[in-house]
């Protein structure tokens, strides 16, 4: 919990909705653990070297309009292409899950996490419901985000 805590006291994580406390942060562990048995998905934690280097996540929390994949990575591990292959990896969960497609909340000022939308193949849906007006939505789909049969 401390790795999350100081991602979210730093820099990094000035484009997302930040937990007040710890015990708002304890709150969103525990609504991620109980996803996993409420809707059969959720998040998924990053670890290179046996460190703790940040999570993946299928959420659909209430105000949310769609569900989202999302990622945060910590301090050190950005550049190496970890998220890429975590949301990669989470993708090709969705899509054998029988998933049609997912977005991506960004703040529109994020462009790494712009960046590493597209190269994960998702569009820019302009026309998509997003729940925070600074927010651009990205749509994913297993066409364009490696489903293994699109590279056949």
């Amino acid at each position: 919990m401390e790795a999350f805590w100081a991602f979210y006291q730093s820099g990094r994580a000035k484009f997302m909705d930040r937990p007040k406390s710890k015990t708002h942060l304890w709150y969103g562990f525990a609504s991620e653990v109980g996803s996993w048995d409420l809707l059969g998905y959720g998040a998924w934690a990053l670890e290179v070297e046996g460190e703790l280097a940040g999570q993946v996540a299928i959420t659909h929390p209430p105000h949310f309009p769609e569900r989202e994949i999302g990622w945060i990575l910590f301090d050190g591990f950005e550049g190496r292409g970890f998220a890429q292959e975590a949301a990669t990896l989470a993708l090709h969960w969705a899509w054998e899950q029988g998933f049609e497609n997912l977005v991506s909340y960004i703040e529109k000022d994020n462009a790494r996490s712009v960046a590493l939308a597209r190269r994960l193949g998702a569009q820019h849906d302009p026309h998509a419901q997003t729940y925070d007006d600074a927010d651009v939505v990205y749509r994913h789909v297993p066409d364009t985000d490696g489903n293994p049969e699109a590279y056949a």
